[in-house]
């Protein structure tokens, strides 16, 4: 569901979506109780950011002419994001310029923006579970975002026989599973299949960057120094996934200014 919406930018014409199964904020809900409240309920939900500018000449995703879109995602480094819900639709998917690459237990989807997908009937703490990222060396990405707090954690499932039935996959071969807790939403670092002498990875420029939200040492900068973070990434990691840091101070007042008010 649409989460927040922000206009206003590029002289008006620039919209910002951001879409989620559950609250952002770092802290719990003041509504959420247990046992009652559901999980989608919670704090700490990631959301997709979805910026449009109409005034834009680049074209980074064109879906194929014709009654079906049939165009693959740009690029190969973003494998797919990961999602676990309750139910899904194909018919919707396709009906909204959904490209459905295959639908044998689970669903790939490449979405009309150009992300490639991966949905999976299932529950879990936050649907969106992890983004898949096919390495130029998994090792070495392993090390980089254990800088940054990542660190290696057991592959999360979304349904109770773990990849061993026919509508969930087991973790892929040789990958290696990272996110800053067993709660929040991770990395999953895939080995990259090409053979020959290149196996370089290509970006996929649908994806603007992977936004961490960090809190800054006590008495630190927190990155910011006009309270707006850059929408430039700031690193880019092995496998030319960019990376943009936003401090906990400034999310929160985000989440406040955007939010969708509910009625």
């Amino acid at each position: 569901k649409v989460l927040r919406e922000r206009t206003g930018g590029g002289g008006g014409a620039v919209k910002d979506t951001w879409l989620g199964f559950g609250p952002e904020t770092l802290s719990i809900p003041p509504t959420f109780e247990l046992p009652v409240s559901s999980l989608s309920q919670y704090g700490g939900h990631a959301a997709i950011h979805v910026r449009y500018d109409p005034k834009s000449t680049a074209i980074l995703y064109k879906p194929s002419s014709g009654e079906f879109n049939n165009e693959p995602a740009p690029g190969d480094n973003v494998a797919y994001l990961q999602i676990g819900v309750s139910q899904y639709r194909i018919s919707q998917m396709v009906k909204n310029g959904g490209n459905v690459l295959d639908a044998y237990g689970w669903v790939n989807v490449v979405s009309p923006a150009g992300l490639p997908i991966r949905a999976i009937v299932g529950v879990s703490p936050d649907p969106i579970m992890f983004l898949a990222v096919t390495c130029a060396d998994v090792k070495k990405s392993e090390e980089f975002y254990a800088k940054l707090g990542f660190v290696r954690q057991e592959y999360p499932y979304c349904r109770l026989n773990q990849g061993q039935g026919q509508f969930e996959p087991p973790q892929p071969d040789k990958s290696v599973y990272v996110a800053p807790s067993a709660n929040s939403m991770g990395i999953l670092l895939l080995k990259n299949e090409k053979r020959g002498r290149s196996k370089t990875v290509a970006p996929n420029p649908v994806l603007r960057s992977l936004n961490v939200v960090f809190a800054p040492p006590e008495g630190g900068d927190d990155g910011d120094s006009d309270n707006t973070p850059s929408l430039d990434p700031q690193v880019m990691d092995p496998s030319s996934i960019p990376i943009s840091f936003i401090s906990q101070d400034y999310f929160e007042t985000e989440i406040k200014t955007t939010a969708i008010q509910s009625s």
